[in-house]
């Protein structure tokens, strides 16, 4: 599907040129600057997993009624992105919104004007999108949810539902801003243990079949997935459950959406809130709140999920102390 078959798809408005759009009435343009693929946003929608707009329907703006979406996909390259976010500011987009923290950096290298509105699972302070959460000021806030720093707090659940394994794996997208930070921080949950866990690589789809080719020659018995798009977004993470089922191999994800697609479990935040806050934002700023007034939304919730049936199908067992925890089982 091309690019304007699908924005068209999403609401009639959204596949006018902007100057176009302009001859009409006024409506405000959200400049969508996404690090995935049009074919996953395809299948976000498809899945009613667009808690954004769920957000902005809270503030009273719907996608092809009273509010426009400029698109641009940086097709897993991240590289692109910073020319992705400078064709935003060209277009005089109202607010830039951007569901991940590369979109999030690219956007406010590009931007000290533009209001810009993040979602990421990373501290916003740390990785320099605002110095104060409570007042972020310039043009940016948004909202941050628990993630990379939950790395070791899985490597453990893993490690307590397979005791006896000695050799674990941690897959991440080497270019992904938390890379290096998971990486370390599964080294040193695994020293605390007495396990070793190897770091694998995937910046692709493509990517997986060499991934589970070197699990099963290394004799890998878990697998911990990182919080990269990659691993997270429809589309990609069906085709990487289905191997990790078709290879037997028992693997921890961030977010829940990998456990409902049959994922054996999941440790992570709720991500819905947290995008859910990233839209309404967007819908306050439209209506004439400034950033730099609203503070960085945190979503702390964090969930245990776990899918009985992939369980059953590996043969595994939980324990009752794990099985009691969960926040989620799924029969």
């Amino acid at each position: 599907m091309k690019r304007r078959e699908f924005i068209a798809g999403l609401g009639g408005a959204v596949a006018w040129p902007l100057a176009a759009r302009r001859q009409q009435p006024r409506v405000p343009v959200v400049g969508y600057l996404s690090p995935s693929t049009i074919e996953a946003s395809i299948q976000i929608q498809v899945r009613g997993l667009g808690f954004e707009r769920r957000g902005l329907a809270e503030i009273g703006y719907v996608e092809g009624r009273n509010i426009a979406f400029e698109y641009r996909f940086a097709d897993g390259q991240y590289d692109r992105l910073p020319e992705l976010a400078a064709e935003l500011v060209r277009q005089r987009v109202d607010v830039i919104y951007a569901p991940h923290l590369a979109c999030a950096l690219a956007a406010k290298a590009a931007t000290q004007t533009i209001p810009i509105v993040f979602v990421t699972g990373g501290d916003p302070v740390e990785f320099g999108l605002v110095t104060n959460l409570n007042r972020p000021g310039g043009n940016i806030t948004g909202s941050a949810y628990l993630s990379n720093t939950l790395t070791a707090k899985r490597l453990e659940l893993l490690h307590e539902l397979l005791p006896s394994a000695t050799l674990f794996a941690l897959l991440v997208n080497p270019i992904h801003p938390f890379a290096e930070t998971e990486a370390k921080e599964a080294q040193t949950a695994a020293s605390v243990l007495g396990v070793r866990v190897l770091t694998l690589k995937a910046t692709r789809a493509a990517d997986f079949e060499a991934v589970f080719a070197t699990l099963a020659e290394q004799q890998v018995k878990g697998l911990l997935v990182g919080s990269d798009a990659l691993f997270i977004l429809p589309g990609p993470v069906d085709e990487f459950v289905a191997m990790a089922a078709r290879h037997a191999v028992p693997t921890i994800y961030v977010f829940k959406l990998s456990a409902r697609a049959g994922g054996l479990m999941s440790y992570g935040a709720d991500e819905a809130d947290a995008f859910r806050l990233g839209g309404v934002y967007v819908g306050r700023i439209l209506k004439g709140e400034k950033p730099a007034d609203l503070p960085v939304q945190q979503s702390t919730k964090v969930e245990l999920v776990i899918n009985m049936k992939t369980a059953k199908a590996l043969g595994l067992t939980f324990p009752l102390t794990l099985l009691g925890r969960a926040d989620e089982v799924i029969e």
